[in-house]
């Protein structure tokens, strides 16, 4: 899928690029990143939703702001359409996939109508966008697997579960966001099914797709990687973690109040933000380890592999010793911009720079070394 962008790169004028992505997760990331590398930047943002980019971070005649241009379009999904794609060709854009781009485009197009469809070249690798989906074959279990890190054990049935469980289901309500729920024994998992069903929260459908594996207990830690053709260097830009809905909620409660919501309760773990955290330092040569093989086994199992950022979400497990036990995995820039205020970029590069700056440098690196098709795909 590489030929796909790399024959629109062949007619681009590269003194004249666009960096551009949807109005959603990571926006004004990628764009405030762009102008700080001297590269035009262009959202594609769905209609009602555009004012974060029209109105409030638009670019001013002042030189304020970090929005240059918005493209609109009715549905996000409306991004594949050839009309959009001869947009960002004409405007020499490169394309930065983000989970809303990913989740939206699904809405309507399955992953290999995007990788042949989306015409444009992509910054990081196409075919690699949806490892991220647990339903796919070759998924990130698979790349965990390969590279040897430990993720939580996985049960087939929730006949099987022996312990404190965690089951991940498709909502019955949100079809891109998924329902959690704690269980610990497969009577348990029974009766609370059960509760959820009738609350609407799940349905017989994502109960049987659902995905359940056990529960780690410790803090999460979100390790923001990026990984440099151009270099061919592994970088820990920063470090966070998730602020999630109600679950965040309830853990401010007292344990009488938790009590008092019994079955009606329903964990939400959608994200609604995030906090900068930093690690001991004792524990970055096994962050880095845990990256570097996950870079190789990525690029053994689909070649170029790893481009650009890519997150390990971690539990940090108590040991002796601590160690990372990997529950999630994004393979494309990730939601938060404030990895930028842990110290990791700083120590590298001798300032903080956040991951949508690093794309762009990135992106000027390998224009300015005529290496941009060995950055996009």
């Amino acid at each position: 899928m590489t030929q796909v962008g790399h024959a629109a790169l062949a007619g681009y004028d590269r003194s004249r690029l666009t960096i551009s992505c949807v109005g959603s997760h990571s926006a004004l990331d990628v764009c405030l990143g762009a102008r700080r590398e001297g590269l035009r930047n262009l959202v594609v943002a769905a209609r009602g939703r555009e004012k974060t980019y029209t109105n409030y971070f638009g670019a001013r005649a002042d030189g304020s702001g970090c929005v240059d241009e918005t493209l609109l379009v009715d549905h996000f999904a409306d991004i594949i359409k050839p009309e959009v794609q001869r947009e960002l060709l004409s405007r020499n854009a490169i394309f930065v996939p983000n989970r809303s781009f990913e989740v939206y485009a699904r809405q309507k197009h399955a992953y290999a109508e995007i990788e042949r469809l989306f015409t444009a070249p992509m910054f990081g690798s196409r075919k690699l966008l949806r490892a991220e989906e647990r339903d796919e074959p070759a998924n990130q279990y698979a790349l965990l697997q390969s590279a040897g890190i430990r993720f939580p054990r996985r049960f087939a049935t929730a006949d099987e579960i022996d312990g404190l469980a965690l089951v991940k289901a498709a909502h019955a309500k949100v079809s891109f966001e998924r329902a959690f729920f704690l269980v610990s024994s497969p009577a348990h998992f029974r009766r609370r099914s059960e509760e959820l069903v009738a609350a609407g929260v799940v349905d017989g459908k994502g109960l049987a797709t659902a995905v359940i594996e056990e529960y780690v207990l410790g803090p999460t830690i979100n390790l923001n990687f990026f990984w440099s053709p151009i270099l061919g260097e592994l970088e820990l830009l920063g470090t966070d973690t998730r602020r999630q809905t109600n679950i965040d909620g309830v853990r401010s409660l007292l344990a009488a109040d938790q009590a008092s919501l019994a079955a009606s309760f329903a964990p939400s773990m959608e994200e609604a933000g995030h906090i900068a955290a930093t690690l001991t330092e004792s524990m970055l040569e096994q962050a880095f380890d845990m990256g570097d093989r996950f870079v190789r086994a990525a690029r053994e199992a689909e070649p170029p592999g790893i481009i650009g950022p890519f997150a390990l979400q971690c539990v940090i497990t108590s040991g002796p010793p601590k160690s990372f036990v990997v529950y999630d995995v994004s393979l494309r820039i990730p939601g938060s911009p404030g990895t930028k205020f842990t110290p990791y970029s700083g120590y590298r590069w001798g300032r903080e720079i956040s991951v949508g700056e690093r794309i762009a440098r990135e992106i000027v690196l390998a224009r300015d070394s005529g290496r941009l098709e060995d950055v996009c795909t």
